[in-house]
């Protein structure tokens, strides 16, 4: 990119499976929000694929003029052609500010999803204090999202306020409600916010989200990265939507870290294409995860493997067992500094994940990924009996860029994935 400290986090193709009645359509573009510098770079990926070429810049003057919009995050293509963006702020960082932001096909801003802006007008109150049943601090923030139109229904989460995150993560901003624990539900088409699902304290810091891919069903999972739980959403036969925690892993007792006990910090995760397995990753502990969820209410662990994390030989920190002993744990030879973040499952029978996290917030748990950069890995999945093993024959180092060390955060496939599809 031309610039430098753009954190580019997320990205989106300009069309998916959701744009199957435009024949027109292609997975040419990549869009690319940066979610600290408010651009968002739109790349063309088909005249040469091995060497992607920039084809436009959204500048963010252009978004905040239009929109008063910034801190881009998550992209996804509509079936109209159109871009939507989810933005977690205004231009000071303030969360009350968020909202969806517009594209049309040719990546112009269009203007804004006004779901959130509407919201804020009837219940601004509820917004800033204790309201209501919940009886929680009810900031309105913003983060991933993910739209099913067979049930006319868009669903979104809630990380922090801009103004949090991009100073370092501290976890007085949880109890000061600048972190987020709620699912948004809309209507889709129409954008109307129908329900607020307080996930409470076994959900904190909500992330990615994702339905099932199969259209007809009504059920999806949300990762919780503080307290490390997979949280199942589904519709309840009066047509509402409720929530349950499917997934808890366990915090680890630890010596020579900043807390007594330790988070698996759930950073990201997926589904198969087939919705047979979700994978999941660990920041923190290092492990990657592998569940079977042919029945969504008990998954079933099946596979694991570690790449990494804060407890693995050589580190400073230890863990300690049930009996008082203290353990590391082995990571293979290719292993390097800490632990994976994003993950994306191709079509075949394997996925491949890059190693590291780019965001502020959580680079401040392991500062040597700003001195030595992130990697990438791949590990072969076992889709019939379940298992998870890392190929020691691939391996991309990012700090050894030319204009590095890099941190790589999220990959695309070209013909489509397991996290920017949505089939209707």
């Amino acid at each position: 990119m031309p610039y430098v400290g753009d954190e580019l986090h997320h990205s989106g193709w300009n069309a998916c499976s959701s744009c199957y009645g435009d024949q027109s359509a292609s997975r040419r573009y990549l869009v690319l929000p940066s979610i600290i510098s408010g651009r968002i770079y739109i790349i063309d990926t088909k005249q040469t694929p091995k060497a992607p070429t920039l084809h436009k810049v959204v500048e963010p003057a252009d978004i905040m003029q239009k929109t008063g919009l910034a801190y881009p995050h998550t992209a996804h293509c509509l079936a109209s052609g159109e871009i939507m963006v989810s933005c977690l702020g205004d231009k000071d960082g303030k969360a009350e500010g968020n909202g969806f932001l517009l594209l049309d096909s040719e990546f112009n801003v269009k203007g804004r999803e006004d779901v959130v802006e509407t919201w804020l007008a009837k219940h601004r109150d509820c917004a800033l204090m204790p309201c209501g049943k919940n009886q929680g601090i009810v900031h309105f923030i913003g983060y991933d999202f993910w739209y099913q139109p067979r049930h006319k229904t868009m669903i979104s989460t809630s990380w922090g306020a801009p103004a949090a995150f991009t100073t370092g993560f501290n976890l007085q901003h949880v109890s000061d409600g600048l972190y987020g624990r709620h699912l948004h539900v809309y209507s889709w088409p129409g954008g109307e916010l129908k329900q607020t699902l307080d996930l409470g304290n076994t959900g904190l810091l909500p992330l990615e989200i994702r339905f099932l891919h199969d259209p007809s069903k009504d059920t999806g999972f949300v990762g919780c990265a503080l307290t490390s739980n997979m949280v199942r959403f589904f519709k309840t036969p009066d047509r509402s939507w409720s929530h349950e925690v499917v997934i808890s892993v366990k915090p680890l007792k630890v010596q020579n870290w900043i807390l007594p006990e330790m988070p698996g910090l759930i950073t990201d995760f997926l589904m198969s294409l087939d919705d047979r397995h979700l994978y999941l990753v660990n920041w923190l502990h290092g492990d990657v995860r592998q569940y079977n969820i042919e029945d969504p209410k008990n998954p079933v662990l099946t596979g694991q493997v570690w790449v990494g994390g804060l407890i693995q030989k050589g580190s400073s920190v230890l863990a300690e067992a049930d009996d008082g002993t203290t353990y590391q744990v082995d990571i293979p030879e290719i292993k390097r500094r800490a632990t994976d973040d994003p993950v994306e499952l191709r079509r075949e029978a394997g996925f491949t994940l890059p190693t590291h996290s780019s965001v502020r917030g959580t680079v401040s748990f392991i500062p040597v990924l700003l001195v030595k950069g992130s990697h990438m890995l791949q590990i072969d999945v076992d889709t019939e009996k379940g298992g998870l093993a890392i190929n020691h024959n691939f391996f991309v180092d990012f700090g050894s860029e030319p204009d590095g060390p890099s941190l790589a955060h999220e990959m695309r496939y070209p013909g489509g994935d397991c996290t920017s599809d949505i089939w209707i």
